[in-house]
């Protein structure tokens, strides 16, 4: 069954057409403040990801792991002095991927906000 809603436009479309857009990889608040920082930042390291983001080390690791899966994001591992230190950036699949969502939930907000 499909539900329809009435938008301010008075048009009429389906739920599932808002969310066709809406990518999922990018839901939870882990995953959208990564792809936040790395849009801003062409790169940053995991301890200062894990600081401004506020996670600790398993959950930001398996969110980074996820978004690398989807090739989202590129990792870099390399030594600094004899310490480990991992790199993130955003690939362009993961930089379009991200655009899109934006748009799709900007779309969503400016079509159900209510006149004033």
């Amino acid at each position: 069954m499909v539900r329809w809603f009435t938008l301010n436009t008075n048009a009429k479309i389906a739920v599932k057409d808002y969310f066709e857009n809406i990518n999922k990889a990018f839901e939870s608040r882990a995953r959208l403040g990564i792809m936040s920082v790395l849009m801003v930042d062409d790169k940053i390291d995991f301890s200062s990801l894990k600081d401004v983001l506020k996670l600790t080390d398993g959950n930001l690791a398996s969110h980074l792991r996820a978004l690398e899966e989807a090739n989202y994001l590129q990792v870099e591992k390399q030594f600094v002095g004899r310490k480990p230190n991992t790199t993130y950036h955003a690939t362009d699949r993961g930089r379009e991927a991200f655009k899109s969502h934006l748009d799709a939930l900007e779309q969503l907000i400016l079509n159900n906000r209510k006149e004033s």
